[in-house]
């Protein structure tokens, strides 16, 4: 195993990579799937049926997930061969610049159904982008970490996620409140995707200025560098690549229930309005800021799958909670309800990262991770908010919603009972 040793310094310029690059990248995906629930539908799919409408702009985010393999798979091998650096920088340009033409993009009114083919189109690069981008983040803090800590190191990347939707959510909660809604589907909704640019060039500036791991700078000065790593993961580490991605598929499915799809549900189930179902979620990605290193760290000092395990029981659980409470549309308990969803979120994401990126061997670890990271979405937070609104649609109520979490949550502890505990290195 390879044996590092870095300054204080190094470690926390690592760790801001990380997480301001993921954020950023994050920002734009965020961005995109708020739009999608809201007012994607009749701006890119107009139909007399509002729901069906919701449907079809749910598919072009689901698009997002369907590329991620494409990037996990080719910049996963990348940051094997050539550095973790590298590849980073690329994904990070490739995301940005999508999300930066989404704002540009005219809708259905001007130029018909070519508008929706180039919106999956722009979804799709952006899927790629973040396919490419979480395993990477992830080795970025963690290879410069103490690996007895990498559950709170590796939680760097962890964190873009809610603060990327805490950005998004702002911007366009912002938007919605300083404009009429006339304008905001007219035009305010197209600055959230522009303002990426300025963002964007923010997280290359870290970046660039960052070193190469220690870690891949051992394997390279060794001649330890993989030739095939894809075909090694699958050829020596099927198990470690099964248990990284059951791992993460109710996480991913849970996530998209209380960020995404809750949206639609308080806006056309309990008339409850989208700026309260935003603050909602507004409120539950700020703790997150907090909650998700929390948990990594706690996952150093406890069992780290005991830790999952425990908040993936609790996500099954919640949602059958959640409806029945906020049947009445109390904008309090929704927001309460909300709230309690990210928490457990964040006790099964906190100590994730660390979990995955540990099941592989230091040569594969950043094609292993990214392979694990993007086929879990794609069988988990890819159909999601899909779904959901078609069980909604088909039964009428929540409950077949409830039994699909619990499903997921099956899954993903049969993906804790097929990983490995920790090893230092």
């Amino acid at each position: 195993m390879t044996s590092v040793t870095v300054d204080k310094r190094s470690l926390w310029r690592a760790f801001t990579a990380s997480l301001s690059g993921t954020s950023l990248e994050w920002y734009d995906f965020a961005a995109y799937s708020v739009a999608s629930a809201t007012i994607f539908g009749p701006l890119f799919f107009p139909g007399d049926d509002p729901l069906a409408s919701t449907m079809l702009a749910f598919s072009t985010y689901a698009v997002g997930y369907v590329a991620r393999p494409l990037g996990g798979f080719v910049f996963g091998r990348l940051g094997d061969v050539i550095g973790r650096k590298r590849v980073l920088v690329i994904t990070l340009v490739l995301t940005g610049l999508a999300t930066f033409l989404i704002g540009l993009l005219p809708t259905y009114a001007t130029i018909g159904a070519t508008a929706a083919v180039l919106l999956v189109l722009l979804r799709f690069a952006q899927g790629v982008g973040i396919g490419g981008e979480w395993g990477g983040a992830v080795l970025l803090s963690s290879e410069f970490g103490d690996p007895a800590k990498r559950g709170f190191w590796a939680s760097a990347a962890q964190v873009g996620p809610p603060a990327g939707n805490l950005m998004a959510n702002g911007v366009l909660a912002l938007l919605g409140a300083v404009l009429t809604d006339e304008q905001f589907i007219g035009w305010g909704w197209r600055l959230a995707f522009l303002l990426s640019a300025v963002l964007i060039a923010f997280g290359l500036w870290i970046r660039v200025r960052l070193e190469e791991t220690p870690v891949f700078k051992a394997i390279e000065a060794h001649g330890e560098r993989p030739s095939a790593p894809i075909s090694e993961v699958f050829r020596y580490e099927k198990r470690a690549l099964l248990a990284g991605v059951f791992s993460r598929v109710c996480p991913d499915v849970h996530y998209a229930l209380f960020t995404v799809f809750v949206l639609t549900y308080a806006t056309q189930r309990l008339n409850i309005s989208r700026g309260w179902g935003m603050a909602a979620v507004l409120l539950g990605s700020a703790l997150q800021l907090v909650l998700i290193p929390a948990f990594g760290a706690l996952s150093d000092r406890i069992n780290r799958r005991k830790v999952y395990l425990v908040a993936t029981i609790g996500a099954a659980v919640w949602p059958w909670v959640f409806f029945p409470m906020i049947s009445g549309g109390s904008v309090g308990l929704l927001i309460l309800g909300v709230i309690v969803a990210l928490v457990l979120h964040s006790a099964m994401y906190g100590p994730q990262a660390a979990f995955v990126t540990e099941q592989f061997s230091e040569r594969l670890r950043y094609t292993g991770s990214s392979m694990a990271y993007t086929l879990a979405g794609l069988i988990g937070g890819a159909v999601a908010p899909l779904l959901f609104t078609a069980l909604l649609s088909w039964t009428g109520s929540w409950p077949a919603i409830g039994g699909y979490i619990a499903v997921t949550a099956v899954i993903t502890v049969i993906g804790l009972a097929l990983g490995r505990d920790p090893v230092k290195s």
